[in-house]
């Protein structure tokens, strides 16, 4: 294995690990999120997204790594999240969630990572007809908020971090 596989392996251990720790691979969270009665996962998640935007931003800034934007695809994102949304919704765990579960031994999960794959598997067999139905919807190419806003990608992690923090505060005022 290289350098880059090794890392992979270390950082996949590590976040595996803190989503146990975290408990948002117990199914109860899942569903608490869904109704939105319990944050938890959602403070887990924006932490990550706090944290490795900071990261990925300033390695870009040092050069280390290059962003590089998925196109932004109308009915990608519209038949994409509503997808994600329903299988999530139906099983009760996400993809990282669902491979925690099955590591922590709730078998169950596996009907979940088996969807997954047939449901990957069946996109890429349904791709041609995708690209000229859904896909071309709407694409409005390689953007991001910072080129839509015309602002530094800095301003768009101080403003997210100033709203991620106040939904912290708010969450806990809640008990949520």
């Amino acid at each position: 294995m290289n350098i880059e596989q090794w890392l992979g392996l270390i950082t996949g251990i590590l976040f595996g690990f803190l989503l146990q720790k975290g408990r948002v691979l117990r199914f109860e969270k899942q569903v608490g999120a869904m109704l939105l009665q319990d944050m938890t996962i959602f403070k887990f998640m924006l932490s990550a997204i706090l944290v490795g935007m900071v990261g990925i931003l300033f390695l870009a800034d040092q050069g280390i790594t290059t962003l590089s934007h998925k196109p932004m695809n109308v009915g990608a994102i519209l038949v994409g999240g509503a997808l994600f949304g329903a299988g999530w919704a139906i099983m009760g765990f996400c993809p990282g969630t669902s491979l925690g579960a099955l590591g922590e031994g709730r078998w169950h999960a596996a009907f979940a990572i088996v969807g997954m794959i047939a449901g990957a598997a069946l996109y890429a067999e349904l791709y041609p007809f995708f690209k000229t139905t859904v896909l071309a919807w709407k694409d409005f190419g390689k953007i991001g908020l910072p080129e839509v806003l015309l602002v530094s990608p800095w301003v768009i992690v101080a403003v997210f971090w100033a709203g991620t923090l106040a939904a912290f505060v708010w969450f806990e005022k809640k008990g949520l």
